[in-house]
């Protein structure tokens, strides 16, 4: 395997955890309103959530790409972007 093959296969396995943490702190902004923290400290809590989640699906399975690692990373992406709105309080 080349360098350049390898900085691929990285690429292709982090991207859909930082897809994640580009998508998810947009998406909470528009379902709740603005949120209290930064978007960019939600964006770094959010790609450090989804790359622990897909390290953990691949030591978990043997194998990256599994649907239930994805399922998995948009539970926890949801999860945390709840916790970081404080969506347990009303207004």
């Amino acid at each position: 395997m080349t360098f350049w093959q390898l900085v691929g296969h990285l690429f292709n396995f982090l991207l859909p955890a930082l897809a994640m943490a580009l998508f998810m702190p947009f998406a909470g902004r528009w379902i709740k309103g603005p949120a209290r923290s930064s978007l960019r400290r939600r964006m770094g809590v959010q790609a450090l959530c989804g790359l622990a989640v897909l390290v953990g699906g691949l030591w978990l399975h043997g194998q990256d790409g599994k649907m239930s690692t994805y399922i998995a990373l948009v539970l926890v992406a949801a999860t945390a972007e709840w916790l970081m709105q404080r969506g347990w309080v009303t207004k």
